[in-house]
């Protein structure tokens, strides 16, 4: 099969991308400076070119709190032009296949926990994060607008909070667990007897491997089609993929800072946003179908942060 991976760079696409070819797939990739998704006519004759058996889109302008509420426009604009020229002109290639990733913050913020797939479009979302938040609802409608119309088989899948090796570490624009174990390595590296978290720390959130969201979104992308409808609606059709299980951000902070080794004194500042208070994946959906993740939350933080150690910090070169 030969599939086309959009954000192969990306954490999450990157595991993809491996693990199709660990399975004998051709997989197509294009950096961003070779293909640009938000310009129509290059995703056209892409497509046009390539004609892929399948896409899985990966690909989008991600980031935490702070880039969120920095650069909205941006944020839903460059997301709602990827899946706009992706979706289209995968179709207008013939591509019958297509998989969709989203995000858990398509839920409203007010929305019982755990939160179910039928639980969308039924309340008003966490502010901090709309923009992005409704290019991602788009995204799923757009699937399943072209399902109904033209027969495609284009799914969804909506991951919890993402890590592992590839992560982002940004100082600025990474998500909650990069972060932390960046600004906890350097703590211990500066000799910091403190480290200020933003929040009150109370806020509980569910952490998912990337390798175990990278098997979860070749099981669905796998299914067969009567497999697939069983389990959803024409309308209501993506799937969450959780690990289903989570932590206070107190908690996670204890986790990450005893990984990296730091023994000072954690606190937080609670005069920065908080975002949602809970954001757990209810995934029997996909649990009933026969996946469930593999990786623990602790083994998965040290073996991220191993990562981070081997890829973001220079080695020390003995002095002549």
């Amino acid at each position: 099969m030969k599939v086309y991976v959009a954000g192969h760079r990306g954490m999450v696409g990157g595991a993809i991308a491996r693990k199709l070819r660990e399975r004998g797939a051709e997989v197509v990739c294009r950096t961003h400076a070779e293909l640009d998704l938000t310009d129509q006519v290059a995703v056209r004759d892409f497509l046009a070119s390539e004609k892929p058996d399948g896409v899985v889109l990966a690909a989008a302008k991600v980031g935490g709190i702070h880039a969120n509420n920095t650069y909205p426009a941006e944020f839903i604009y460059e997301n709602l032009m990827i899946e706009c020229n992706v979706v289209h002109q995968a179709f207008a290639a013939g591509v019958r296949k297509l998989l969709f990733l989203g995000s858990s913050c398509i839920y409203p913020r007010a929305v019982a926990q755990p939160m179910r797939e039928d639980a969308l479009l039924t309340g008003i979302l966490e502010p901090t994060n709309e923009p992005y938040a409704i290019a991602k609802i788009a995204g799923i409608k757009l699937c399943e607008s072209y399902n109904r119309q033209y027969g495609t088989d284009y799914r969804s899948v909506m991951p919890t909070n993402l890590y592992g090796p590839g992560d982002n570490f940004h100082p600025e624009n990474s998500h909650v667990m990069p972060a932390l174990i960046r600004r906890f390595h350097e703590a211990v590296e500066n000799g910091a007897r403190e480290v200020v978290i933003w929040g009150t720390g109370t806020p509980r959130r569910e952490f998912l491997h990337v390798d175990d969201m990278a098997e979860a979104s070749l099981f669905v992308f796998d299914l067969a089609p009567d497999a697939y409808q069983a389990n959803t609606e024409p309308m209501l059709s993506h799937i969450n993929v959780g690990y289903g299980d989570d932590v206070t951000i107190a908690e996670l902070a204890g986790m990450v800072a005893e990984v990296t080794g730091f023994q000072g004194e954690i606190s937080f500042d609670s005069t920065k946003p908080d975002g949602t208070m809970r954001k757990l994946m209810d995934s029997a959906r996909l649990t009933a179908m026969g996946w469930k993740p593999r990786v623990e939350l602790a083994e998965g933080i040290r073996e991220t942060y191993q990562w981070y150690l081997a890829n973001h910090i220079a080695p020390v070169v003995p002095a002549a």
